[in-house]
């Protein structure tokens, strides 16, 4: 029988099929229309006859890479425009993300709304990956950190910038100490929007009322997660990192590049979050996925960017972003963390789709979306799949 060469169905054999959370077996995994079918150690010759086969040759076969928190990637920024959007994205499948969520930090200025409109407006025109929805940095922080604004909260610019997203507003990053934010953060959810904490020096007070109302994530944990000042000597201050450690139904991120944050802090989290509590993200700005180089940015300076994968300003020395791309901080997470490498494995597929209410997506069952990667010992993609339909392959010219 001629095989079938239809773009989103195959038979996908010989693979090490890795289950986030469960297992790690070989077997085979049949895709129809972009959906995993069947999968197990061999599937019927009724069920794969006249299909295009693909040798796995003993590959590991993971869910692709959801990424929670990205500003952009090699010379372009998501909030550089449409056109910015849609070709940083297309790369993606080389990194073997299969999922992002376009992260912007929100600059309040004559016609900022309208360019975020038609940033969403772009979005179902994107290819590669899919894109669930915007996440907006802000502009509700107590601290600036990266541009971010300091506005207090205001229902009534809220409504705005909900209209301007059109209803694809996905993440909103704020301050749980900001003035006016609990209205803003109950708004938030009551219209399905996750809110991430951030950018903060909050009290635990503070945190734990931001919880109640609804927030349920901390996000760059650790990056400009600021103590309280210590007023009785001796006594360490307790704020926003130990209240959101210690409550179990708040879910924390990471950078996992090792420079913005130490192995060390993230497997303490791991201690009290568990596996499916951590999430790797990327937070990556211009110069990610870029060989090591001096290269311009569109903020008027020229950053290095060096073997360790950090850009810094070339002649002030200090750190400008992110250069993280999700293979390499997969990579980072396993070589770190003592733990199962398909547990480890969740933090980048199971555990952000999860978060995000992405039921189909971070996990090989049946029924799944069929957004996989097949990886090569060095971590870097052999092929990624999204919904069956291939985004990126090595061995393509």
């Amino acid at each position: 029988m001629q095989n079938v060469h239809t773009k989103n169905t195959f038979h996908l054999k010989n693979v090490r099929i890795v289950q986030p959370g469960k297992t790690i077996s070989p077997g085979d995994v049949l895709v129809k229309d972009g959906r995993i079918a069947a999968l197990g150690s061999a599937l019927g010759a009724s069920s794969v006859d006249g299909l295009t086969a693909i040798d796995g040759r003993g590959r590991l076969l993971t869910p692709g890479l959801i990424d929670v928190h990205t500003h952009g990637l090699r010379h372009h920024l998501y909030a550089g425009g449409p056109d910015s959007l849609r070709t940083a994205a297309k790369d993606l499948g080389k990194f073997g993300v299969t999922t992002v969520v376009p992260t912007i930090v929100p600059q309040v200025q004559p016609g900022w709304l309208e360019e975020i409109s038609a940033i969403v407006a772009a979005i179902p025109t994107v290819q590669g990956v899919n894109i669930p929805g915007l996440h907006l940095e802000g502009p509700f922080m107590a601290i600036r950190g990266s541009a971010a604004p300091t506005l207090s909260g205001d229902l009534s610019l809220l409504e705005d910038i909900l209209a301007a997203c059109q209803g694809r507003l996905t993440v909103m990053s704020l301050s749980p100490e900001t003035p006016g934010i609990l209205p803003v953060i109950q708004r938030l959810r009551e219209n399905g929007i996750l809110v991430f904490l951030t950018h903060t020096r909050a009290s635990v007070e503070e945190t734990e009322v931001a919880i109640a109302a609804g927030a349920r994530h901390a996000t760059h944990f650790y990056d400009v997660f600021y103590s309280l000042p210590e007023t009785d000597p001796g006594v360490r201050p307790v704020g926003v990192v130990e209240a959101v450690l210690a409550d179990r139904r708040v879910t924390v991120d990471f950078i996992g590049d090792g420079i913005h944050v130490h192995p060390a802090a993230i497997r303490a989290a791991v201690a009290a979050k568990g596996y499916g509590g951590i999430t790797l993200i990327t937070d990556s700005v211009f110069g990610a996925g870029l060989p090591p180089a001096t290269y311009d940015t569109p903020w008027g300076y020229k950053i290095r960017l060096g073997e360790d994968g950090a850009p810094r300003h070339i002649t002030e020395g200090y750190l400008a972003g992110s250069a993280l791309t999700m293979n390499r901080g997969m990579a980072n997470f396993l070589r770190w963390l003592d733990l199962p490498p398909e547990q480890t494995w969740a933090m980048g597929t199971l555990n952000p789709a999860r978060l995000l209410n992405l039921e189909q997506k971070g996990k090989i069952e049946i029924g799944a979306d069929a957004d996989l990667v097949l990886w090569q010992d060095d971590l870097q993609p052999a092929q990624t799949w999204v919904k069956g339909v291939t985004s990126y392959s090595r061995e393509r010219p």
